[in-house]
C-alpha cells in the first residue's frame, strides 16, 4: 500500500482484521489513480470473484464505488471526443455499466453476491448513475442522511429500499410481517408532521393510531450498533413477533 491509501489500510486493519483478511482479496485503485487504472480495478475484482465462483464457491463482492467507475469512464470518453450526454456523462458510461454489473450472480456451480455503492448528488435517487444501476441490479438499499442526523444507524430508509428477490426466497410469514411493518412505518411517516405539531387527535384514524403505537418499536428494531452481531434467523423471528404485536 502506498501513502495515499489510508482508507484502504483502515478498512483492512480495522474492519477485516487478520481473520477476515485470510478469506479476502483486496483490489485497490484510489481516486488519485489514472482513469484506466480505476476501471481496471473494478473489472479485475469482478474477474477474481468469477474465478472463485467457477470453482464452486459462494463469493461476496463489495465494490466502492460504481460512481467512481462511471466518472473514470466519463473522463476517458471526454478525452477521446465523446459528447457529454446525460448530466455530463458520456454514452460509453451507460454501456460499460451492464458489462460490469451483469457479470455477478449465480451459475451452475457457485454464486457471487455483490454489493455496489453508488454516490448520489444532493440525495437525488434519480440521478443518472443511480437510475441506471437500479435498473440492472436485483435490489437497492438507500442510506438516508436524515436518519443518520437523528442518530439512527444503520441509516437505511426501508421505505425507499427494495428487494426484487424477497418474494422468491423468503417465507410467506416473513413476507407478510415485513409488509405489515412497512405499511405501519409508511403511515407514521406520512402523518409525522401532523403528529409532531399536535394537529392529529387520537381516535381520528385507526391506521394512524396503530402506526403511532408501533413506531418506537419499529425504530428500535431497525437500529443496530456497530458491534452488534445478530443472526438472520433471530432477526426474522423478532420481525414476525413484532408484526404480530409482540412487545408492543
Amino acid at each position: 500500500m502506498e501513502k495515499g491509501d489510508g482508507k484502504v489500510l483502515e478498512f483492512i486493519e480495522r474492519d477485516l482484521g487478520p481473520e477476515g483478511l485470510s478469506r479476502t482479496i483486496v483490489v485497490a485503485a484510489t481516486s488519485d489513480q489514472p482513469a484506466l487504472m480505476r476501471i481496471k480495478g473494478a473489472f479485475t475484482a469482478t474477474a477474481i470473484a468469477e474465478y472463485f465462483r467457477n470453482k464452486g464457491m459462494n463469493v461476496m463482492l463489495m465494490m466502492d464505488s460504481v460512481t467512481r467507475v462511471a466518472m473514470a469512464q466519463r473522463e476517458i470518453g471526454l478525452a477521446v471526443g465523446e459528447p457529454p450526454a446525460t448530466r455530463g456523462y458520456t454514452p460509453s458510461v451507460f454501456s460499460i455499466l451492464p458489462k460490469l454489473l451483469e457479470r455477478t450472480g449465480t451459475n451452475e456451480v457457485g454464486a457471487i453476491t455483490a454489493f455496489y455503492t453508488v454516490l448520489v448528488d444532493g440525495d437525488d435517487m434519480n440521478e443518472p448513475i443511480a437510475d441506471a444501476v437500479r435498473g440492472i441490479l436485483d435490489g437497492h438499499i438507500v442510506l438516508d442522511r436524515t436518519l443518520a442526523n437523528k442518530g439512527q444507524y444503520p441509516a437505511i430508509n426501508v421505505l425507499k429500499s427494495v428487494s426484487r428477490l424477497m418474494n422468491h426466497i423468503a417465507s410467506q410469514e416473513h413476507i407478510k410481517a415485513a409488509e405489515k411493518l412497512r405499511e405501519l412505518y409508511y403511515t407514521y411517516n406520512k402523518s409525522e408532521d401532523l403528529i409532531n405539531i399536535g394537529a392529529y387527535k387520537r381516535g381520528t384514524s385507526k391506521e394512524i393510531d396503530e402506526a403511532i403505537e408501533f413506531e418506537p418499536h419499529i425504530t428500535k428494531f431497525l437500529k443496530q450498533s456497530y458491534n452488534d452481531n445478530v443472526r438472520m434467523e433471530d432477526s426474522i423471528e423478532e420481525l414476525i413477533s413484532l408484526a404480530s404485536g409482540g412487545g408492543v
